[in-house]
């Protein structure tokens, strides 16, 4: 679900209007570089030789001709020169954990149920607060550098996690997850928290209610989910049909598939976003096809390929559906990085793959991916996602010059295939600069990095043989 913008100011109206549009110092001017734009048709294309001004937060103006502005640049504005540089929206990842980069490699070559029952799960239950604000404060590093401007989050001790955010910068939807074994409190605390966050860090913050999953959620507490929802207004982030070993296990205990018990229980009439869904099947498509709610799918491919599964999200059926598939990583447990550039390169890959055809996805339809679908799918559709007039002035500029880059003869495609996320020298939210020139401006990275190196003896240590839920699919 979009949430509302802020109520506009009663001195410059709605950002549409002549008043907000009135000559005014701008924050931000981006001169010099190639922009990637949305068309009427949502088709991807570049300006070049663009000039980017941004005001309270928001890209103003996006235009190829110098002769629009003063030969200056607006007054008081910060000026970047981004000559040689492509300038486009910031990548989303729809799906992650951010605190679980503290278990990053600790769980390697092993099928799912021995990674979640002899090591994460174990590890899990020996988290402290701390480690959660370290573990996040180093994921929002590692996507700043990356080009992430937004993500979607899905755990535990989110207050912690809403803190490292607003503190960084970045946009997030945070959701509290829960568990049915944790009883009404566990999805009592997931309401709480998305109801105390909801548009807080100056509306870069919105919030979800967040169940585990359909095998560690039961029916009673999806449907009561679904009701306070609706109830409140809330979006539901879950994983679903993540494998495929998932859906037949479903059909064979109940019945019905991971997707078909969400319709049952009422979550598909809500604004819903599910995480992986590569055991979707054929039969989900018409579930699915019914569903009254904003659905979106966040796929990490780079998480299927090392646990070797045998499918990946269907993205062309999700897309002839109108459900759009955003990008994402995962957490860094499984992923072993929070790099949505490389899952923007795999997701194009393995649907070649998968489709038997070099034509699926074109490095155009990877980008669409990137951008507008990911800011669909975390219900941010009309918010971010692309460079326009009026759009929140999350911005990435990407420094094409390497070698590894050159020559440019398609630069979608050099985008999607040659650059790597290194090549992001800038990343902007909310027309804040929170990298420039690959300094980060808003986290200290080695003194997160000295604290939890001394806190994982702690953290790591399995001898108390406890698990914060069983994987039983």
């Amino acid at each position: 679900m979009t949430s509302p913008e802020p109520t506009p100011d009663a001195k410059t109206g709605p950002p549409d209007s002549p008043a907000a549009r009135a000559p005014g110092a701008a924050d931000l001017v981006i001169t010099g570089c190639t922009a990637l734009v949305h068309d009427e048709r949502e088709q991807i294309g570049f300006v070049e030789d663009a000039t980017i001004v941004v005001r309270g937060g928001r890209i103003e103006t996006i235009t190829g001709d110098p002769a629009d502005l003063l030969p200056a640049g607006p007054a008081g504005a910060e000026h970047l020169d981004a000559r040689g540089q492509v300038a486009m929206p910031g990548l989303v990842n729809c799906h992650t954990h951010t605190p679980m980069v503290t278990l990053r490699g600790i769980a390697e070559d092993l099928p799912i149920d021995e990674w979640f029952n002899d090591i994460v799960w174990p590890i899990e239950s020996n988290l402290q607060e701390r480690d959660i604000e370290l573990g996040a404060r180093l994921a929002c590093a590692e996507m700043i550098r990356g080009g992430v401007t937004c993500f979607a989050d899905h755990y535990f001790s989110m207050d912690t996690v809403a803190a490292v955010t607003a503190e960084s910068g970045l946009r997030a939807n945070l959701g509290q997850a829960f568990f049915s074994s944790q009883g009404a409190e566990g999805r009592e605390r997931s309401l709480d928290f998305a109801l105390r966050h909801r548009d807080t860090a100056d509306g870069r913050i919105t919030t979800s209610l967040a169940p585990h999953a359909p095998y560690t959620v039961d029916d009673a507490d999806l449907a009561a989910t679904a009701r306070l929802a609706r109830e409140h207004g809330l979006p539901v982030h879950i994983h679903a049909a993540e494998n495929r070993d998932q859906t037949d296990a479903s059909l064979a205990r109940h019945g019905r598939t991971p997707i078909e018990i969400l319709a049952g229980a009422g979550l598909l009439d809500t604004d819903l976003l599910l995480a992986h869904g590569t055991g979707i099947v054929e039969r989900d498509l018409p579930v699915l096809a019914r569903a009254t709610g904003r659905i979106g799918v966040a796929s990490a491919p780079r998480g299927y390929l090392k646990f070797g599964w045998p499918t990946t999200t269907p993205v062309r059926a999700l897309r002839e559906l109108g459900i759009p598939v955003g990008l994402a990583t995962d957490g860094a447990a499984s992923n072993n990085s929070l790099d949505v550039w490389e899952s923007m390169a795999l997701t194009a890959l393995a649907q070649k793959f998968t489709e038997a055809d070099p034509r699926r996805l074109t490095s155009r339809q990877a980008l669409h991916h990137a951008t507008l679908q990911s800011a669909r799918a975390v219900g941010l559709g009309e918010r971010i996602g692309s460079l326009a007039p009026g759009r929140r002035a999350d911005i990435v500029l990407v420094d094409l010059s390497g070698p590894h880059t050159q020559p440019v003869h398609d630069l979608a495609a050099t985008l999607v295939h040659s650059a790597r996320s290194g090549d992001v020298r800038t990343t902007i939210v909310d027309g804040r600069i929170l990298m420039r020139d690959r300094e980060l401006l808003t986290l200290d990275v080695p003194s997160v990095v000295r604290e939890m190196n001394e806190r994982m003896p702690a953290l790591i240590n399995r001898a108390h043989g406890r698990r914060i839920q069983e994987y039983e699919t």
